[in-house]
């Protein structure tokens, strides 16, 4: 079993400007366009599934030197995607209670 870091929402902040993080926001592009976190990055949770369980050519790369935080609307999504990448060998964060809790001041309305 591999041991999921979860963080608040509130923590999203502080990796914001960190070299050594990728946020990724796991949502559909309608939801970021409405709003994320600023710097996130936008890949779908069902995108990210399927590259994993398929294996497929490299869609996504992701950066073994950097911890990935996921977050998705309310927390369940990123636990899973959490689980999938660390078992991929990716150092990962799940966002307690995702997008619908934060309430920072890096975020970007469309």
């Amino acid at each position: 079993m591999f041991q999921i870091e979860t963080i608040s929402a509130k923590m999203l902040d502080y990796y914001v400007e960190r070299s050594d993080a990728v946020i990724i926001d796991l949502r559909d592009p309608v939801s970021y366009k409405k709003g994320h976190v600023r710097n996130a990055v936008n890949i779908p949770y069902h995108e990210l599934e399927e590259y994993l369980e398929k294996k497929q050519e490299q869609k996504y790369q992701f950066p073994g030197d950097k911890i990935l935080i996921l977050y998705c609307d309310r927390g369940g999504a990123s636990m899973q995607a959490a689980r999938s990448l660390a078992r991929a060998g990716c150092r990962t964060r799940s966002v307690i209670g995702g997008f619908a809790a934060y309430r920072g001041r890096n975020l970007v309305s469309g």
